[in-house]
């Protein structure tokens, strides 16, 4: 396996398994909940350079189901390549990089979040923001995630 294959799938091996969702959708204003997040996210090889992410979580009274591929890493923009469905027939391309401390970041257009892996890989925290116009930026969700 090439070195920089190597070090991607080590990128990609913390995300592997199933993660316990929880957390809130937040309101306009950035701060009030207004509707909690339960669920799963399961991560599972499709081979040495892709991920497939399933997500079936309740968000207030509705049910999201998604399926998202990862990859393939991109070393030109130093990015994966990532591309999701859900289930009201959305779909949205869109880039994960890792920092140096694993911290992963998903960026789409009007939505990022960052993914930040406990030390012990045995949970995790989201923080989704929303941009109207790509320079503000206002809190959407936030999600604990814990790995089972």
């Amino acid at each position: 396996m090439d070195r920089d294959v190597g070090i991607q799938s080590k990128r990609l091996e913390a995300l592997i398994g199933t993660w316990r969702t929880r957390g809130e959708v937040l309101g306009d204003d950035g701060e009030t909940p207004v509707a909690m997040v339960d669920g799963y996210d399961r991560y599972e090889w499709l081979g040495p350079s892709f991920v497939i992410h399933r997500i079936d979580v309740t968000m207030g009274d509705e049910e999201v189901r998604g399926l998202e591929v990862i990859g393939p890493y991109l070393p030109d923009d130093d990015a994966f390549a990532t591309r999701a469905y859900d289930n009201e027939g959305g779909e949205q391309v869109a880039t994960a990089t890792v920092d140096e401390d694993g911290a992963w970041t998903f960026r789409a257009d009007g939505a990022k979040a960052t993914l930040t892996l406990a030390a012990d890989g045995l949970s995790a925290s989201a923080n989704w923001v929303r941009s109207e116009d790509g320079d503000t930026w206002r809190p959407w969700m936030r999600l604990r995630l814990n790995r089972e």
